[in-house]
């Protein structure tokens, strides 16, 4: 369940064709990446819907009875998802394996049903038996006050078709259609048998190890019953009497000899070691069958150890993971899209350019993997050129957008913009000028010609250097350069 469906983290992924960028050449990069970015929006909506109801319990459900059944049917109604498990219902497929029709009971409280279709408790539910032989038809327990709903549904001229039925009367209300592309009855296969309309599950091929272990199991907790039963024989010979040993208080004294009370050893410790070794065989053997996954425990074992064993496990659900994406993933990714852009929460996508496609299993699980890539690039580079020719060749605003992006996090309001970014630069740039004309202001006063003993006018010219937005000094008559001071020039006008 959660290589097909995780936690926090979305399933499929909304990606944009290379052969529709390739074959227009007005789609440039950064119109890819702001198309990714609305996509990624639009990911994060579908998973809302389904987070907000009970989809993943139901989904649960569906692939454990795959796994003990291999079969079970989901159906998308206007409620939320429902299953059918396998005495519920008969599927129908054609050469290509597709399902083409199919009929569900279930039981219903007749309190729930319009008055007209009330029947009486009296009346038969179901399909009556034929005397002649045995019938066809699965029997459904109902409880007290309940009735036999039927409901049958077909592929008719492209569309999934169904209605009602109560005791042979069609439900007014009950027709309901779907495209076959985005269908609203998707049934579960856990592994699928060419030409037959349902599947097998995972426990029929392991049956054998099952029965075997179930045995082990009941015996050996019945000899540790029979051992943990405490029981003593008593000499007949013995001075000391039975009573005596039975009301006797823990530390009394009795006299008698050891050898009159002995404890009963069944002395099967060998036989039950057999055993139990036994079952740990079978447990260990099912366990790899299963893929329940297994690390060595010790202070010593590394991640890249956790990885490596995770990863082989991975190898060895493909072909299942493969399946159940085909035969739950993608329908069910189709008819939730169908539905939001039908409420009006998704606009409907361009055909051809924008494909919906499911990424499952633990090295794919959603815009994650495109995260990690990114990541282990910018890595790579950086310890093969450095950071500074990583900064000089690679855009870093596409680049932190692109990894915003990739954890599912909208970065509008996160990210400066490009005139936000000038705008703080030549603010920056700005003091930093005024820094440096206050600290060159600084060295002038140190310097002897700027002593205000010998020049008294220099403080004001270098006020004026420094601060040239508080105006010019108004004109004056001309300053004749003090005595005794070498260098000096004709006063400027």
């Amino acid at each position: 369940m959660m290589a097909l469906f995780p936690v926090n983290t979305s399933f499929f992924k909304l990606q944009v064709s290379d052969g529709e960028f390739v074959a227009n050449p007005q789609l440039n990069a950064k119109i890819r990446s702001e198309v990714d970015a609305s996509l990624a929006k639009m990911e994060r909506i579908v998973n809302q819907s389904i987070t907000g109801g009970l989809d993943r319990v139901v989904l649960t459900q569906g692939i454990r009875h795959g796994v003990a059944t291999g079969n079970g049917l989901l159906f998308d109604s206007k409620d939320g998802l429902k299953f059918y498990p396998l005495d519920r219902y008969v599927c129908v497929r054609d050469g290509n394996s597709r399902p083409v029709e199919l009929l569900t009971v279930e039981g219903v409280d007749r309190d729930t049903l319009p008055p007209k279709y009330r029947v009486d408790e009296k009346k038969t539910n179901g399909v009556q038996k034929d005397s002649a032989g045995p019938s066809s038809v699965t029997e459904v327990t109902l409880e007290e006050g309940e009735v036999l709903v039927y409901t049958w549904a077909k592929v008719t001229e492209g569309q999934w078709r169904w209605y009602q039925e109560i005791d042979g009367v069609k439900l007014e209300g009950s027709d309901g259609q779907c495209p076959v592309d985005s269908p609203a009855w998707i049934p579960i296969r856990f592994n699928i048998v060419d030409g037959e309309n349902y599947g097998r599950g995972r426990l029929e091929e392991f049956i054998g190890d099952l029965q075997s272990l179930e045995g082990l199991t009941k015996a050996l907790v019945e000899g540790s019953a029979v051992a943990a039963k405490i029981l003593y024989l008593l000499n007949p010979g013995a001075i000391t009497k039975p009573a005596e040993f039975a009301q006797a208080e823990n530390g009394d004294i009795l006299v008698g000899r050891p050898e009159d009370l002995v404890a009963v050893v069944t002395g099967k410790q060998a036989d039950m070691a057999t055993a139990y070794q036994m079952a740990q065989a079978l447990i260990k053997s099912l366990s790899e069958a299963f893929l329940i996954l297994s690390v060595r425990q010790s202070e010593r074992t590394t991640a890249e150890e956790v990885r490596a064993v995770q990863q082989e496990v991975m190898e060895q659900l493909s072909g299942i993971i493969g399946t159940l994406t085909t035969e739950v993933a993608v329908p069910f990714l189709r008819r939730r899209l169908s539905v939001l852009q039908r409420k009006g929460q998704l606009p409907k996508l361009p055909k051809g350019l924008v494909l919906p496609t499911v990424v499952a299993g633990l090295d794919g699980i959603g815009r994650g993997q495109d995260r990690e890539a990114l990541l282990r690039v910018a890595t790579s580079i950086q310890q093969a050129l450095g950071p500074d020719v990583f900064a000089q060749k690679v855009n870093v605003d596409e680049f932190i957008k692109r990894l915003f992006t990739s954890d599912g996090i909208d970065p509008i309001g996160l990210i400066y913009s490009v005139e936000d970014q000038d705008k703080t630069k030549k603010e920056a740039q700005a003091v930093q000028i005024q820094q440096s004309l206050v600290n060159q202001a600084g060295q002038l006063v140190k310097a002897p010609m700027m002593d205000p003993r010998a020049n008294p006018d220099a403080i004001e010219a270098l006020s004026s250097y420094a601060n040239p937005q508080a105006g010019a000094a108004p004109a004056g008559p001309p300053v004749e350069a003090p005595p005794g001071v070498p260098g000096a020039g004709p006063a400027v006008q």
